[in-house]
């Protein structure tokens, strides 16, 4: 299943998940790893820190939208409780792609489809409004996660509403809204949503990676940013 859902979404072509007036020659790589972040003592826990951190990065590399993260080590969420239990180890490895950006910046669908579900994730760390598409080609079903949204991206959404590839679907919210994020885009492919709505791990730990990179595929197969 993975390797033919791989394979459809590196045949789709021109997909664009936030203004498509921002070419990808505009875009630039973005380290957030933990050693990256404990190397230039990168404050992760102040929202308006962290932004400007993403608008000095941007304004340095004269790129309009910073990217990455597939599964990238973080120390980012270490201060939310949603990453870590009594039960499970911490998780810390990103399993969809950043995009960085400024709030109110227009999200897109990637791909003709339909609503799954979303939700408000409210939590201090999490997604922040969510919403989830359901795509099928060449009768293999699959979705796109699109987290940190406006309050009202959510408004007037109806389960099962037809969606069109590039149309306008939400926002970028800003914090706290956002999970208090600096404001970006959490955008992942997830091939079996194990029954879940409105909301799907985009955080794994190690002993679960092998699953998440089998149920996750790298969404820059279907981006093609670089």
């Amino acid at each position: 299943m993975q390797s033919n859902v791989e394979k459809i979404l590196q045949e789709q072509k021109n997909v664009k998940v936030i203004d498509a007036s921002i070419d990808y020659k505009d875009y630039v790589t973005l380290d957030l790893s933990a050693t990256h972040t404990d190397q230039i003592s990168l404050n992760l826990t102040d929202a308006a820190i962290f932004e400007d951190f993403i608008e000095n990065h941007l304004s340095n590399n004269k790129a309009k939208v910073a990217f990455g993260g597939y599964k990238e080590t973080r120390n980012l969420y270490k201060r939310s409780t949603v990453f870590k239990n009594d039960i499970a180890d911490e998780r810390n490895i990103h399993i969809g792609l950043d995009l960085w950006v400024k709030a109110g910046t227009a999200v897109l669908a990637a791909l003709d489809g339909k609503i799954h579900s979303f939700q408000h994730n409210a939590a201090l760390g999490d997604y922040g409004p969510t919403i989830i598409l359901e795509h099928t080609i060449k009768q293999l079903k699959f979705h796109t996660l699109y987290g940190h949204l406006s309050e009202g991206s959510l408004v007037e959404k109806k389960v099962g509403q037809t969606i069109q590839k590039g149309e306008l679907i939400a926002e970028l919210g800003a914090p706290p809204i956002n999970g208090d994020y600096a404001p970006h885009l959490h955008f992942q492919i997830i091939i079996d949503m194990e029954g879940k709505t409105g909301d799907y791990p985009g955080v794994c730990n190690e002993k679960m990676l092998s699953f998440y990179n089998s149920n996750c595929p790298d969404p820059n197969l279907l981006l093609k940013i670089v």
